[in-house]
């Protein structure tokens, strides 16, 4: 009987995967994250926090499965949290979840796996991983399967953009039993069974941070934020005063505090002169930016190749033309390059102006449902 290690943080995903895994034969172990406690009990969230791990203990015995958990605290606060408060004060848009499964979720889960002699490790993410050869691929070592990474069935929650840093080693190891489920289905299971999470809501955007006030979050522990500057218009024409950089995200409409005939969006963040650059939706919409630190799951056979890519989880992927460029200089410490990468910088162009992309957002790239690999934006044109 094979063993399985489970993330679980409580919610109906993770419990529904624990429970699929044990149906199949699997013998199924549960591990747990402590990753962020707030100062505050308002602070804290139903996500991999001490209170948490009550519920995900009861969850566990109601399964019938062993549960165990990890303090992560220090190392999720060294990876994450600080890698997030520096992107947004230095005007980038991080990814934490990218960031979290980098450097947290997964290396702790492969760890843990060796550690008790397990073959296999589980999250609950809607992602499918597959052995596929494809002669689009260079292949170093032929006899050696390969995984792909693909898209979940469910359009409205697939998680492959922030899986897109997985490697083979990983791939090879990892099962996604929720990659052919809906929401709804993984739901009715868990009501189905009993589950104590069965008729939990959906988790937040951002595990640590209460509900969606991370400008808050980021001053109480930076004290670099809150410098008021200048707003501009598309000519440089003064409009009026931001409240602090890390305020505001590209693509953002509401709470600019500037009358106008005309919706105007962030079209630019320039930490480096503390201001902030406002423009039509138009201005907003970009055909073309720069990526680093690029992870391929597998690299492209060739230097320029055609994709689909995602800059935002939950926006479509759109057709583009991807360029390989020679490194130029070393990756920056921004957002996911921090604590690794390569020095190659990638090229998109999309074939169509898109939606609002943005410095230090993830671009994962495509081929039909299977991930090719991605990065970090680093500039937009």
């Amino acid at each position: 009987m094979p063993k399985v290690i489970v993330g679980m943080s409580g919610g109906v995903d993770s419990s529904v995967t624990a429970c699929l895994l044990k149906e199949k034969g699997y013998e199924v172990e549960g591990v747990s994250f402590i990753l962020w406690e707030g100062r505050s009990r308002a602070d804290l969230t139903t996500c991999c926090s001490l209170e948490a791990m009550e519920e995900v203990s009861k969850t566990a015995c109601h399964i019938g499965i062993s549960h165990s958990t990890i303090d992560a605290r220090d190392t999720f606060t060294e990876k994450v949290i600080e890698p997030f408060i520096h992107a947004y004060t230095a005007g980038s848009t991080p990814n934490p979840c990218v960031l979290c499964n980098r450097f947290i979720k997964f290396p702790f889960l492969m760890k843990e796996a060796e550690k008790r002699g397990a073959e296999y490790i589980s999250t609950g993410h809607y992602a499918r991983v597959e052995k596929i050869k494809n002669s689009k691929f260079k292949i170093q070592n032929s006899d050696k399967e390969i995984f792909f990474l693909k898209k979940g069935v469910d359009p409205k929650k697939d998680q492959s953009y922030v899986l897109y840093i997985l490697s083979q080693d990983v791939l090879e190891r990892l099962i996604l039993p929720l990659g052919c489920y809906k929401k709804e289905e993984a739901r009715k299971i868990a009501q189905g069974l009993g589950l104590p999470a069965a008729e939990r809501s959906e988790s937040q955007e951002i595990c640590f941070i209460e509900g969606r006030n991370y400008f808050k979050f980021i001053e109480r522990l930076s004290p670099v934020t809150g410098k008021p500057g200048t707003v501009v218009d598309m000519n440089g024409k003064v409009l009026g005063t931001h409240k602090g950089i890390h305020v505001y995200t590209i693509g953002q409409r509401k709470g600019l505090g500037i009358s106008s005939p005309e919706p105007l969006y962030v079209v630019k963040i320039d930490a480096h002169n503390n201001t902030l650059h406002v423009g039509s939706q138009e201005d907003a919409k970009k055909q073309e930016f720069l990526v680093q630190d690029v992870h391929w799951i597998l690299p492209p056979a060739s230097r320029e190749f055609r994709a689909t890519v995602k800059v935002r989880s939950m926006m479509r992927d759109e057709p583009a033309t991807i360029s390989l460029m020679p490194p130029t200089h070393p990756p920056t410490s921004r957002g996911v390059g921090k604590g690794g990468g390569n020095c190659e910088i990638v090229q998109v162009v999309f074939d169509e102006p898109q939606w609002a992309p943005a410095p230090g957002q993830s671009a994962v790239f495509y081929d039909g449902d299977m991930v090719l690999g991605g990065g970090e934006i680093i500039k937009v044109m």
